[in-house]
């Protein structure tokens, strides 16, 4: 399925050191749009009902292997065929000879033939989850991103509820900063989200009464990160004293993001409460919950226990 960004392949081709054999222009007007990646053994053995040409195509030692048993001839008609189609771009892997007859119709076709010393499988894992990560559909959320002791916690809440502001005393208390005031937020797979800073505004936070501050050059490069996984969010709200809040934690809540449901607490913000401290906490225990530990049913079975 195709995407609706794009990448050069000029970017592909450098982080993969990839070797060019043949390009019909400039790598950098070559766009790739799709996340998907094919091994054509169906195109080559002449099935092409289904083929779609968006998709970069490998081809490995199975396909290799299989066209250099067909007789010149066939070999040759294979290729063209399976050329004429015009994928984005085909990559040879394991460091295999392009055959002659591959060159001759990449040519004709102005398809884009690269290669890789690389194995097929390591090099297709690497390349999908590169491109999910640069492909992936994404959005821009009003909000806070840290990593606070590895857990990447987006921060939410309305304008002046101090969001910026827990995130700079976060980072005082020795937690990274990837984002203040928008963070775009990609699928990089179905489990997956990655958040980042917009370029512009990259480790910068606005505190009202002071305004914008560095915080890479006031707390070092330490304090900064480009990217992170976004594992919770956290709703700051303000404290209404009509309204019941979880005291013991055992309702789970979700915030919906692209798709892929991430645990969500709702904090209530009032005088007095430290929210750095309780931040720094509810990251803990969200870990602590990865790891298979949940202290609130812990402790509602021990309560039960008692009772009985």
């Amino acid at each position: 399925m195709e995407s609706n960004y794009k990448i050069p392949l000029s970017d592909i081709i450098k982080e993969f050191q990839l070797q060019a054999v043949y390009l019909p222009e400039d790598a950098k007007d070559i766009m790739v749009s799709s996340t998907e990646v094919s091994r054509p053994g169906l195109a080559l053995s002449g099935f092409l009902a289904v083929f779609e040409s968006f998709r970069i195509q490998i081809i490995g030692r199975a396909e290799h292997q299989y066209l250099s048993e067909l007789s010149p001839e066939e070999r040759a008609a294979r290729l063209k065929n399976f050329l004429k189609l015009c994928p984005v771009t085909v990559i040879i892997t394991s460091d295999l000879e392009p055959f002659d007859e591959l060159k001759k119709y990449a040519e004709q076709y102005k398809v884009p033939l690269l290669c890789t010393s690389d194995r097929t499988s390591s090099f297709m894992a690497a390349l999908i989850a590169s491109l999910n990560t640069h492909l992936g559909p994404r959005i821009t959320r009003s909000g806070v991103l840290v990593d606070v002791y590895g857990e990447g916690m987006l921060i939410l809440g309305d304008s002046g509820i101090g969001k910026s502001e827990t995130a700079i005393e976060l980072v005082k208390r020795g937690h990274r900063l990837i984002a203040d005031d928008a963070v775009e937020i990609k699928r990089v797979s179905a489990k997956t989200l990655v958040g980042q800073a917009p370029e512009l505004i990259k480790y910068y936070i606005e505190l009202r009464g002071i305004g914008v501050v560095d915080v890479r050059r006031l707390f070092g490069m330490g304090s900064v990160k480009a990217t992170e996984k976004i594992d919770m969010a956290v709703q700051l709200e303000p404290w209404d004293s009509n309204k019941m809040y979880d005291r013991f934690g055992l309702s789970e809540e979700y915030e919906d993001i692209l798709g892929i449901k991430v645990p969500s607490l709702t904090i209530p913000v009032k005088p007095g409460r430290n929210l750095a401290i309780i931040l720094e906490i509810a990251a803990m225990n969200n870990r602590q919950k990865k790891m298979g530990y949940n202290t609130a049913q812990e402790f509602n079975k021990r309560l039960l226990e008692e009772l009985t």
